[in-house]
């Protein structure tokens, strides 16, 4: 790889094409060649701590050579397939980048770089974490192209006079009276154990977690700057939820003997990055989830400590479906620590006045997003009676206007995140946006439920497939890729779902009709018996195996 002055003249055997591109993503080696990805469409969405933040519209990727021409043919085959994924990578959403600012650090730990390190690439600044394309830069960084080396954050940014968000990040102006109030939130996404919603759960065994997100609140009014951050992640320990065509699959717990270690690692990591820890289980004491709460429970007394403390919540018990208002319950005993970790506060000249020293992690079975909401809704009451904006007493629900505003920041922020990772906006997401439980938010879940099982089961595997290699938890190489692929035997050599769906509703179909026209006539009576017959059978098999019907990632590696 090398640098060029100009592009090469024309002739009459090669034209070149020339486009213009925003940036570069980085590269990417498969089989028989090397791919460039690149950034042909972005837009100005606002800007963060000052600093222009651009979304990716359009990624392309590139290929670098022609050596594919010359390829064996089952050379050529396996690329291809590999090839599709990367067409499915160029439809991620929700991808932003700054040419001028760390987007990848909070507000705290940007304040906090020295001047040695804030005269550094973005890249070489960046938290490995939280930058989506850290894989695809390796390439260039070892070839020395700092300046064409763009970091890029996965998440989403909403922007209008009113608002504005990035990375999850959303920014509201609201106003309190004459005061304006600048919000951002921003939501970060870890990169370590990225995924789809059923093919990653739990924790790998170094205790990187699923769907872990670091959302941060800023708060600018009065020359003050204000930050708060809160974590979230699944449960630290291995299990899985594999997909079988039932809408609710089994938990299952994988190497239980390892939890309470790899936990340990988990919260190790956590109190190196964030101090202090408050984990809040918000899982049911009942059925699969009871199981997962109990192991976890189990895990966290060798843990418990000065540093590390953990709560568990029964939040469906306690809240059902429509009393989220007794998370007050669970705000009272999470206030000390909240009270003695504090936030991050900047005065009117820069100086930091006070610093976040703990972090709350909250999980549930899906991570969701009502409890941060309500923790960043008091700790945003706290900061503005600390700038003194609010007095002693005075809260957000005081203020209407602001306080839908702020509603709707959250509920956008829960939905950004829940369709990265689970392809639907956020269940029950019409609490968060309207204090309450609404008809149509009812009927969006149920088309949202309906949504997800379809691409848990059928779509997420591919996607998955794509996640993992351009992130590169998957390696591509020549010796296992090219390798003969031991043929499937038995039922799973010919398992079709479309195939099955369709002998069942045909064999239904006709059972009805035979029915219709049974009256006297046994034959028709027994046809329909039958035909009956045929679909329970076929139904039986796609349940009994369910496994084998779905979408499975192809390059997923089943657990030791």
């Amino acid at each position: 790889m090398k640098l060029i002055d100009q592009v090469a003249e024309c002739n009459s055997l090669r034209v070149p094409k020339i486009r213009s591109i925003f940036g570069v993503v980085g590269m990417l080696k498969l089989l028989a060649g090397s791919y460039l990805v690149v950034v042909t469409e972005s837009e100005s969405v606002g800007s963060f701590l000052g600093h222009t933040i651009f979304k990716i519209n359009s990624l392309k990727v590139l290929p670098c050579d022609h050596s594919l021409k010359n390829s064996p043919e089952e050379q050529k085959k396996v690329e291809t397939d590999f090839s599709r994924l990367l067409n499915v990578a160029e439809r991620t959403n929700g991808l932003y980048f700054s040419y001028e600012i760390n987007l990848t650090l909070s507000a705290q730990r940007l304040h906090d770089l020295g001047d040695e390190s804030k005269s550094l690439p973005l890249w070489r600044q960046a938290e490995p974490r939280f930058l989506w394309n850290n894989y695809m830069l390796e390439v260039l960084i070892d070839n020395k192209l700092d300046q064409f080396l763009l970091p890029v954050i996965q998440g989403n940014i909403l922007y209008s006079i009113s608002s504005f968000s990035s990375i999850s990040v959303l920014c509201r102006i609201m106003t309190i009276g004459r005061d304006i109030v600048d919000i951002t939130l921003i939501a970060r996404r870890c990169t370590r154990r990225n995924g789809t919603r059923m093919w990653r759960r739990g924790a790998d065994p170094d205790g990187y977690v699923a769907n872990f997100v670091e959302s941060e609140q800023i708060v600018h009014m009065n020359g003050y700057t204000s930050s708060f951050v809160q974590i979230r992640g699944s449960m630290p320990f291995m299990w899985d939820q594999i997909v079988d065509l039932t809408y609710k699959p089994k938990f299952e717990i994988v190497q239980p003997e390892e939890a309470a270690r790899i936990a340990e690692r988990h919260f190790l990591d956590l109190r190196k990055k964030y101090g202090s820890v408050l984990a809040v289980d918000l899982v049911n004491k009942h059925g699969g989830e009871g199981r997962l709460s109990e192991r976890f429970a189990g895990a966290m007394q060798h843990i418990n400590g000065d540093d590390v403390r953990y709560l568990h919540f029964d939040f469906h018990h306690i809240c059902g479906h429509i009393h989220f208002e007794r998370l007050a319950i669970l705000y009272e005993q999470m206030e000390d620590f909240l009270d003695k970790n504090g936030y991050f506060l900047l005065n009117e000249k820069g100086e930091k006045m006070k610093e976040q020293s703990g972090i709350v992690r909250t999980n549930c079975i899906d991570c969701l997003d009502r409890t941060n909401s309500m923790i960043g809704r008091k700790m945003l009451e706290l900061q503005l009676r600390r700038i003194g904006v609010f007095g002693a007493e005075e809260a957000i629900s005081s203020h209407l206007n602001f306080d839908e505003r702020y509603k709707i920041l959250w509920a956008n922020h829960g939905d950004d995140i829940s369709i990265q990772y689970s392809g639907t906006p956020a269940l029950k997401g019409d609490f968060v946006r309207y204090g309450r439980r609404t008809v149509q938010g009812v009927l969006n879940d149920g088309w949202n439920a309906l949504a997800r099982y379809y691409l848990n089961n059928f779509a997420d595997g591919t996607k998955q497939d794509a996640i993992d290699l351009v992130q590169g938890h998957y390696i591509v190489a020549v010796s296992r890729d090219m390798a003969p692929v031991p043929r499937k035997g038995g039922l799973e050599a010919v398992a079709n779902f479309p195939v099955a769906l369709a002998v069942v509703l045909i064999s239904l179909w006709f059972a009805t009709m035979s029915v219709k026209r049974a009256g006297s006539d046994y034959r028709h009576l027994f046809f329909s018996l039958v035909w009956t017959g045929i679909s329970v059978a076929v139904a039986a098999v796609m349940r009994a195996n369910g496994r084998i019907f779905c979408n499975r990632p192809r390059l997923h590696k089943p657990r030791p």
